[in-house]
């Protein structure tokens, strides 16, 4: 389980719970994945013939249509078979247990908020809010301190970056000026 595979299980947990928090709620999500995970655990046949590259794709969505039935979400189906086709579907073990530690906690996700200067109290918690309703997740937010922005805010939400830095848009304007053509 090296540093490539803790990449690659943190993306694809990070975004299935961006896709299914949408539609039905983080916590219905990540109670679907820790279902999935005891399934999994459960029936080592089950797990085997997910694996098993020689079983063809088509087969392999019908099953886990049958097996997750009624009792899951269409998106957590759609997610397995995403797993399945990009050859990713042996990380699910380890996605589901990264989501279980990550975002079982009270539900609540780490944030970077990096400023050039310390903001308000008040500016602080009007963007956590903001941030919250933005994301439909709790933030413990935190503060760093980085003079190179400029100005303005960059904050980090897992894989997630929302950038309103001044040298984001002063980087921004170089490039439109380098495609400028004068006459």
């Amino acid at each position: 389980y090296v540093v490539k595979d803790k990449i690659i299980v943190k993306r694809y947990a990070d975004a299935f719970l961006a896709y299914a928090k949408v539609s039905a709620g983080i916590q219905r999500a990540i109670s679907d994945l820790k279902n999935f995970k005891t399934i999994i655990r459960d029936n080592s046949e089950f797990e085997e013939f997910l694996f098993n590259p020689e079983i063809p794709y088509q087969e392999k969505c019908r099953i886990i249509d049958e097996v997750l039935n009624k009792d899951f979400l269409k998106e957590t189906g759609q997610f397995l078979k995403l797993l399945i086709e990009k050859g990713r579907i042996e990380y699910i073990a380890e996605i589901c247990d990264y989501v279980r530690t990550t975002y079982s906690h009270g539900q609540t996700v780490e944030a970077v908020l990096t400023s050039t200067y310390p903001l308000d109290l008040g500016v602080l918690r009007e963007l956590k809010t903001k941030l919250e309703e933005k994301l439909k997740v709790k933030l413990n937010l935190y503060l760093n301190l980085d003079t190179d922005l400029l100005g303005g805010v960059k904050v980090r939400v897992g894989n997630i970056i929302i950038d309103g830095s001044v040298r984001r848009r002063l980087s921004e304007l170089k490039k439109k000026l380098m495609t400028v053509q004068v006459n």
